[in-house]
């Protein structure tokens, strides 16, 4: 019977007219041959291997299936009223006490653009009261109002560069350290993207970069002004170092007719502690490069081995380095964070060799003290206190309509999907309450 089953199989299994197909080995047996098989290593092999072929498939945890645990608040009127209401407790205080601590800063400052203009060299003018801005505690009507002077510095080589604006102004009461001495410029677009790229990183860090790095870099490269005419590499290289600001402040406030004594300020300090390992002493060699083209009456001789910058020690240089996001802003100059800068009449100088009338700008001197907030910045506190008074009048606006058209919120029958269903069940409910009642 045995044999006779068999023979049927094979029958079964065999087309007519052709030979018998010869059946495949079970790799998976144990029993099976695979010395005397007809089917070589390599076809065991790539059975092998697809059997074993990974699955694409991210494996099967929370985070690669996107099964993390989620908490999807249902915002209602009962959670939302609270919620605004603790917001403007406590951003109305908080603003209030930033605009307080802003408030309490006093300051000045002079625009002194149009000085070339309308100063005389001859005698004292008063300043115009468009160009001064003063915010002191004392309200004393005979305080004296600013007044300029257009002198000559005639140590300067280029004639136009001579100008020298004297300021006098009064300062009404005394004004505790630590003493700043900023200058501000006026619709000076530094956020300007081919501007604010327009330096080498390696030529700060003290590298003596070659052309291709300074003209190539991905991202930041001093180009336009990366080599000369004669092919030599500008140092400092870019747009941002060619532009620097450049007048100059004596530093000292000095007193004038015995109103006060000298008040001395310094540049130490007025860069940001992070550039010191930033910005290095230059590895070129004095002959491998030249000054900026703007900076020709600084250098009109070029570089030697005397007078190459050395930007580590150069802290105006390194906060003009940092461009600023918006057309105004300022650059801390000098400081003084010991003395009490006492009431008084004082005299700065500044050497006017940055021009800003051509492109409409503004420049100006400003003395600041500094309060728990940094700096005076009103729009702080003002913008919080706004932000509360918001938050607080629109919580109140919820609770009245709330409570004099109150609606069900937060309620998943309302979503559009199961409205005709929730309707529907309404309807029913409602039939079966009249039915009951009658």
């Amino acid at each position: 019977m045995a044999s006779q089953s068999a023979v049927n199989d094979l029958h079964d299994n065999t087309v007519v007219g052709e030979e018998p197909k010869p059946q495949e080995p079970n790799v998976n047996s144990e029993d099976y041959d695979y010395e005397n098989s007809d089917y070589d290593s390599d076809s065991l092999s790539d059975v092998s291997t697809k059997n074993k072929e990974k699955s694409r498939r991210p494996g099967d945890n929370a985070f690669r299936q996107q099964r993390l645990k989620a908490y999807n608040p249902v915002l209602t009127v009962k959670t939302v009223i609270p919620i605004l209401i603790v917001i403007a407790v406590v951003f109305a205080p908080l603003g209030a006490a930033m605009w307080y601590a802003s408030h309490k800063v006093q300051d000045m400052s002079i625009d002194y653009a149009h000085c070339e203009k309308l100063a005389s060299s001859d005698y004292w003018q008063e300043i115009p009261e468009e160009y001064i801005n003063f915010n002191f505690k004392s309200k004393d009507r005979d305080v004296a109002k600013p007044q300029w002077k257009l002198a000559t510095d005639d140590s300067e080589e280029f004639e136009d560069e001579r100008n020298v604006c004297r300021l006098q102004f009064e300062i009404p009461n005394d004004l505790a350290p630590p003493i700043y001495f900023f200058y501000r410029l006026d619709k000076f677009h530094a956020n300007h993207r081919r501007y604010a790229k327009s330096f080498s990183e390696d030529q700060i860090e003290g590298k003596a970069a070659s052309e291709d790095v300074i003209k190539n870099t991905v991202g930041q490269n001093c180009q336009p002004l990366s080599v000369n005419k004669e092919g030599k590499k500008y140092y400092p290289c870019g747009l941002i170092a060619n532009s620097l600001f450049n007048d100059t402040f004596t530093s000292t406030l000095t007193g004038v007719n015995g109103t006060s004594d000298d008040y001395e300020m310094t540049e130490k300090g007025i860069a940001w502690a992070s550039d010191k390992n930033r910005f290095k002493k230059t590895q070129y060699h004095y002959s491998e490069i030249v000054p900026p083209p703007n900076w020709y009456k600084k250098y009109p001789n070029g570089y030697n081995k005397d007078n190459v910058p050395d930007i580590s020690t150069w802290y105006q240089f390194q906060n003009w380095m940092h461009t600023s996001g918006l057309p105004t802003f300022n650059k801390l100059a000098l400081r003084n964070d010991d003395d009490t800068l006492k009431k008084g009449i004082y005299e700065v100088s500044i050497g006017l060799h940055f021009p800003v009338l051509p492109y409409n700008g503004k420049k100006f001197i400003y003395i600041s003290q500094r309060s728990v907030m940094g700096g005076k910045n009103d729009f702080l506190g003002i913008s919080w206190m706004v932000g509360g008074a918001l938050c607080f009048v629109l919580g109140l606006t919820l609770l009245v309509v709330n409570t004099i058209r109150p609606r069900r919120t937060g309620d998943v029958n309302l979503l559009s999907w199961n409205r005709e269903q929730f309707a529907k069940d309404e309807r029913e409910e409602s039939s079966l309450t009249n039915v009951e009642k009658d």
